[in-house]
């Protein structure tokens, strides 16, 4: 049975150099923030970079797998067109790791949660696409000293997230270029925007859980990341 403690396993896109080192400095800003949430929730918290050469190992002696933020995911793995407008960094070897990882937790049955990109590859993993840019404004900040956009969601009354968070609108931060499109299998679409932008999946059977937005910012309120963690912690699975 899983530890007194859960190991939670925290996986962020890279450790390589971003072309943008002030994105890369958000998103060390957004990791550290789920990380010191996690452990305040009780877990031991692992983080490890999806790339390098530790993943694996850490995954198997992991109980809950939290996929963060990043750059764009790579088209090919969803049969997107390798051109289209404001395309990200892309670091193609890292997203194949993940795409494996999000198999292999729902094979062993990890309970898994993904936050904006990490939402986006659990889409893709499940044979899901994304929309590859949004329209203008939204969920981008137009203003580049700022990062986030607060905009309101609707979540699907009935649904696991829904009663988990005790809630059926919220008011979030996002900031993102792309979201789910054609969604995977056994993936059901629990949140929107008022633009219709997918804003949630979650797993029929699965303890899979994915939001687009980051309840990991500094700026937003409420206690989702804290459900969240407490839903996977009630959903621990021996491993063997």
């Amino acid at each position: 049975m899983p530890a007194e403690q859960p190991r939670l396993l925290l996986v962020d896109v890279t450790d390589r150099e971003r072309r943008d080192p002030s994105f890369a400095a958000e998103l060390q800003a957004l990791t550290a923030s789920a990380a010191a949430t996690a452990a305040a929730a009780g877990f031991d918290v692992r983080r490890v970079a999806s790339d390098g050469p530790s993943l694996a190992a850490e995954f198997d002696r992991a109980d809950v797998v939290l996929l963060m933020g990043g750059e764009d995911v790579d088209p090919a793995l969803y049969g997107g067109a390798e051109s289209y407008p404001h395309r990200d960094q892309i670091f193609a070897d890292a997203d194949r790791a993940q795409v494996a990882l999000v198999r292999e937790a729902l094979d062993e049955g990890v309970p898994l949660i993904g936050i904006c990109r990490g939402m986006q590859v659990i889409n893709v993993a499940l044979g899901g696409d994304l929309v590859q840019h949004l329209h203008e404004g939204g969920h981008v900040a137009p203003n580049p000293a700022e990062s986030m956009v607060a905009h309101a969601v609707s979540l699907v009354e009935g649904s696991a997230l829904a009663r988990l968070l005790g809630a059926t609108e919220l008011d979030v931060q996002s900031s993102h270029h792309q979201a789910v499109g054609t969604v995977g299998r056994d993936l059901r679409v629990v949140a929107r925007a008022d633009d219709g932008t997918v804003e949630a999946i979650e797993h029929a059977t699965s303890p899979l859980w994915a939001v687009q937005w980051h309840p990991e910012d500094a700026g937003s309120t409420g206690t989702v990341l804290v459900d969240l963690l407490a839903a996977a912690r009630a959903r621990l699975a021996p491993r063997s």
